[in-house]
């Protein structure tokens, strides 16, 4: 429980005394816990037992108990931005790539295309591609998702250029995918490629490439986390602007 909860909880038991500390506390989450009781006190401008009445109106036996609650609360909450900054950080620099990028030469690609495969080279990445066949649905456009590297080699042989493939690779460096990669290429197959922003293989062979920032965390010394949803959000904005492409081709009146 956080400490805003348990204010909540305790809210109709504090008078102006007790919220006059509540605010310097809140105001000084960082360093409040470090302080004792007295230096509290001294802090707010109220006696020792204001400052115990307080803690124990919020349902602790005393200060020191309270003053661990603090602590707590102050470490899990640097927790919380150690893993939640990143991700904020990755979907605004994979927005602002974006905002740069012109979509008018893939959403034409699309357009024109036979049919549009679409391979993840993971599970997160086929998932990903499920969203983008689902999306298209919406507009009357059948993707097809390759499903694993089987199936993928065996396609491939079926692919012409008319036809276009999106291929979703976090690394964009797999070593399975990039014979396969190098073998559409040559067939002059269309690649539209969306990897991690940094230099790839898949993306240098690609004929468009979109970049997703999505950058490793650490949980453990032996356990990393990553996110696909600048991956999504990369996808749903080449979605939007297909779709509005072909209302531009479909009505050029409107």
């Amino acid at each position: 429980m956080r400490l805003e909860e348990v204010v909540n909880r305790h809210y109709h038991q504090l008078n102006d005394n007790d919220m006059h500390i509540l605010k310097y506390i809140l105001n000084h989450a960082q360093t409040c816990y470090q302080l004792s009781i007295n230096e509290l006190a001294r802090a707010c401008n109220v006696s020792k037992s204001s400052v115990l009445r307080f803690t124990q109106k919020l349902g602790f036996s005393g200060y020191s108990e309270f003053k661990v609650f603090l602590k707590w609360d102050n470490r899990r909450e640097k927790t919380d931005s150690h893993y939640i900054e990143p991700l904020y950080t990755d979907i605004d620099a994979t927005l602002n790539d974006l905002s740069d990028k012109s979509f008018d030469a893939i959403s034409e690609l699309l357009y024109q295309a036979r049919t549009i495969f679409v391979y993840g080279s993971g599970v997160a990445q086929t998932n990903c591609a499920l969203e983008l066949q689902r999306q298209f649905a919406n507009a009357q456009r059948h993707l097809v998702v390759i499903h694993d590297q089987t199936e993928f080699e065996i396609i491939q042989q079926s692919m012409t250029p008319e036809d276009v493939i999106i291929i979703i690779s976090l690394s964009g460096d797999t070593p399975a995918l990039i014979p396969q990669a190098e073998w559409l290429a040559a067939k002059g197959v269309p690649i539209i490629s969306v990897t991690n922003l940094k230099n790839n293989k898949i993306a240098q062979m690609a004929t468009h490439h979109l970049y997703a920032t999505s950058t490793f965390t650490s949980v453990t010394a032996y356990r990393d986390i990553i996110s696909f949803v600048p991956f999504a959000i990369v996808l749903e904005h080449m979605f939007r602007h297909y779709l509005t492409y072909e209302e531009k081709r479909d009505h050029p009146d409107q």
